[in-house]
């Protein structure tokens, strides 16, 4: 059965995000700003159907997706690019591919106790971010 992914979480910590935006080929104007940001999740998860909104003083963006059923994925809002998405349950953790330009692209999301983890993957390079539910 997967987790609950209910709730609001702010960022406590992030590594190596710079070198994940480098890997997409962010401009570097751009890659300062976001680094510099702790953004907030805001997830809503009602059986197959989930919406995360990934809310920062500088770009929110939302993801609004059925586990399991590919969608053109718009992320005009992080690299300007279009891919092919699927996202799905590996045990408890929420698996998201990315298909497109970038290698490897894709990330994951699991829980532990009152802490969100994503691990953010793109041509190689893994980011770590770190939530706590509020």
């Amino acid at each position: 059965m997967p987790v609950d992914l209910n709730g609001y979480w702010k960022m406590i910590s992030s590594d190596n995000f710079e070198d994940y935006l480098k890997a997409l080929d962010v401009n570097v104007a751009i890659r300062k700003i976001a680094t510099l940001l702790k953004p907030d999740k805001d997830i809503s998860h009602d059986g197959d159907h989930i919406v995360i909104k990934t809310l920062s003083t500088f770009k929110n963006y939302n993801m609004d997706f059925h586990v399991g059923k590919e969608f053109e994925e718009d992320l005009s809002g992080v690299d300007d690019r279009k891919c092919m998405t699927t996202i799905s349950w590996d045990g408890d953790k929420l698996v998201c591919v990315q298909k497109g330009e970038i290698e490897g692209r894709g990330w994951t999301h699991w829980v532990d106790g009152d802490e969100l983890h994503l691990e953010l993957r793109a041509g190689g390079v893994v980011s770590q971010q770190v939530f706590k539910k509020s």
